[in-house]
């Protein structure tokens, strides 16, 4: 049984991104769902599907990499808050990613959204990932 589905899901697309898979997969969730929005909307994956089955669903997304050069959106893929370690920040302290260029997915009372939503909203959260 996996401890840490957050962590499996950065992995699977770290993985599939270094190994310039087109398609991952990934077992579904609620807080995976969130995640695959935010990368999409945030213009990191090309596309995502979710399928239901009888159990926890699918999630299928399209990696995006750059047509001339082949590199992968996304360059780097990193877990902040772990099962061990929880990482919270105020709105005040919360965190910028490669000094802008990245964001940084925290998990606040309004749910799932980036360290720039949180600072425009004033919350604070859990510190999930970075992302660039």
């Amino acid at each position: 049984m996996n401890t840490d589905p957050i962590a499996d899901y950065l992995t699977r697309i770290r993985n599939a991104s270094a190994a310039r898979k087109k398609m991952v997969e990934i077992p579904g969730s609620n807080i995976k769902r969130e995640m695959t929005k935010i990368l999409f909307d945030q213009g990191y994956i090309r596309d995502f599907k979710f399928e239901e089955d009888n159990k926890q669903g699918i999630i299928r997304i399209a990696l995006k990499y750059n047509p001339s050069t082949k590199v992968p959106a996304i360059t780097k893929l990193q877990r902040i808050s772990s099962p061990g370690l929880r990482t919270y920040a105020s709105s005040k302290d919360m965190p910028r990613v490669l000094n802008g260029l990245g964001v940084a997915i925290v998990s606040t009372s309004k749910g799932l959204i980036t360290n720039k939503e949180a600072k425009r909203e004033n919350v604070g959260g859990e510190v999930i990932c970075y992302v660039y």
